[in-house]
């Protein structure tokens, strides 16, 4: 070998290296935070406050008004909290009110309305509106229901 071959081969070297450390310091924008490998990253952590609810799987009592059934409207749902507690209430065809906890069966993450389904934004899960049935996982159990009475325009638990 002679020196410009040498030179040659060195700037090669150098410049992959080179261009091999700034592809991973990219990549490494697309991780989550605190990443370890499986994409969950913390996000996978119950946030109930930063998402705006209380991880409360707790009931409100038996007659506890949780909304107003105009608040409601045909084919759509809400979030409400009640006494600690973050419902998902939804009224999929005219008359017929269901609810259920908005805590995700998955990783306990707040779950948010989307008329006729309810999305859980840790992780993705979508859940039937109507049922509380998993609709795409990663959860796999139902969101628990919460039994719910109409009484004129109020919705009542219970």
């Amino acid at each position: 070998m002679n020196d410009s071959t040498d030179m040659a081969r060195r700037t090669f070297v150098g410049l992959g290296g080179a261009g091999v450390a700034a592809a991973a310091l990219a990549l490494s924008g697309c991780a989550p935070a605190g990443g370890n490998g499986t994409g969950g990253g913390d996000a996978g952590q119950p946030s109930a406050p930063a998402l705006g609810g209380s991880a409360s799987a707790t009931p409100p009592a038996s007659g506890t008004e949780i909304a107003k059934l105009s608040a409601v409207a045909v084919g759509d749902s809400i979030s409400v909290t009640v006494a600690g507690a973050t419902l998902l209430v939804a009224q999929p065809t005219a008359g017929d009110v269901v609810a259920f906890s908005a805590v995700c069966s998955h990783q306990q993450c707040i779950v948010a309305p989307a008329k006729t389904e309810f999305h859980c934004p840790c992780h993705g899960s979508r859940f039937d509106a109507a049922t509380g049935d998993v609709l795409n996982g990663p959860a796999l159990s139902p969101l628990t229901p919460v039994p719910v009475t109409v009484d004129g325009d109020s919705i009542k638990a219970g």
